[in-house]
């Protein structure tokens, strides 16, 4: 075990509505290893379990088709693009939106 950073996940708690915005990032070193997949769904997890949220949701570049596929792998479910939402470096952005109820991550776990 070494001391290295590899990333960050946290999540963004709106306690009035009992949701909460998860969001990660992983040094480009360390992508491919199953590490943002792993931060996720332990976050959710924690969210659902110990937090007793009922929605978690998450957004990520269209143009990161990588980002998309971790929220994927951890049962999210596509709600929709945003077009030029964001301007990132001088360019606008395209963002998707991923996101998960209470009640669909209890049934996924049956």
């Amino acid at each position: 075990m070494t001391n290295e950073f590899l990333g960050c996940a946290g999540m963004h708690i709106v306690s009035d509505y009992n949701r909460a915005e998860l969001a990660y990032w992983i040094g480009k070193p360390y992508w491919g290893h199953g590490y943002a997949t792993e931060a996720v769904q332990r976050m959710m997890e924690y969210g659902f379990n110990e937090l007793k949220l009922n929605r978690i949701w998450a957004a990520a570049l269209a143009r990161n088709p990588a980002s998309s596929a971790v929220m994927q792998k951890n049962g999210m479910n596509y709600e929709g693009k945003l077009v030029q939402h964001i301007k990132k470096w001088e360019e606008y952005e395209d963002v998707v939106y991923y996101g998960m109820t209470l009640s669909e991550y209890e049934t996924a776990l049956r």
